[in-house]
C-alpha cells in the first residue's frame, strides 16, 4: 500500500486487518493516535495519509506473544542485544517488520516512525515526531502533564517532543526501570542540548 492511493476505502481495511490482532482497548487507543497524528500532520504540514498509516499500525505488533519477537530477531539478524529487552521496545523496533511483511507497508518513513515510536532518537523526521507525540498525547491518556503536553504539541512540535521525552525518562527513573539506550539518544538530543 502506498500513501499516494490511500483512500478511504483502502484506510478502512487496514483498519479491520488492525483490529483483527488486538485488543479493543488498543484499537481505541489506536484510533486516538490516528486523530492526533492527522490533526498535527495537517497543522505542521506532514502528509495526512502517511500519519493515518503510521497511526494505525504503530502498536500493530504490541500484543504478540514474546516468543515470536524472539524468533524473528534471532531469525532476521536484529541486534542480539535486544534480546535483553521487552514488548515495550520490541513492538516499535521489530514490529515495524510485521508491519511491512504482514501488511505489506514498504514506505520507508512510515516505518521509521513505527520503529522509533516508543524510544523517539536523536536524529526525527517530522513524521517520527508527529507519531511519538501523537503516542503520548491521544484523547484516551490522562496521566499528570498530559494536558501540558497537548498544549505543547499544538505550539511547537520539537517542545513537545523534549517534553515527552524528559517526562517518560522521570517515570522510568522512578520505576527504577531499565532504560533503552536510545532513549537516553533522545533524551540527550532533545532535551539536555536545549
Amino acid at each position: 500500500m502506498n500513501s499516494q492511493q490511500y483512500t478511504s476505502a483502502e484506510r478502512e481495511l487496514l483498519m479491520q486487518e488492525v483490529q483483527m490482532h488486538m485488543s479493543q482497548k488498543r484499537f481505541q487507543h489506536v484510533l486516538g493516535v490516528e486523530k492526533t497524528a492527522v490533526a498535527l500532520a495537517k497543522k505542521y504540514g506532514a502528509s495526512p495519509e502517511k500519519a493515518s498509516i503510521a497511526a494505525l499500525t504503530h502498536d500493530y505488533a504490541k500484543e504478540r506473544p514474546d516468543e515470536e519477537f524472539q524468533l524473528v530477531i534471532r531469525r532476521d539478524g536484529f541486534d542480539l542485544d535486544l534480546l535483553n529487552w521487552s514488548n515495550a521496545i520490541w513492538h516499535g523496533i521489530v514490529g515495524a517488520d510485521f508491519v511491512q511483511r504482514e501488511l505489506g507497508i514498504d514506505d520507508e518513513e512510515i516505518l521509521q516512525a513505527i520503529r522509533v515510536h516508543t524510544t523517539g532518537a536523536a536524529e526525527m523526521s517530522l513524521l517520527d515526531k508527529i507519531i511519538y507525540v501523537a503516542d503520548y498525547i491521544e484523547p484516551g491518556r490522562s496521566f499528570p502533564g498530559v494536558k501540558e503536553a497537548r498544549e505543547l504539541a499544538m505550539i511547537d512540535l520539537d517542545a513537545a517532543v523534549a517534553y515527552e521525552t524528559k517526562h517518560t525518562l522521570l517515570y522510568l527513573i522512578e520505576k527504577e526501570a531499565p532504560i533503552y539506550p536510545k532513549t537516553i539518544e533522545t533524551y540527550n538530543h532533545w532535551v539536555a542540548n536545549h
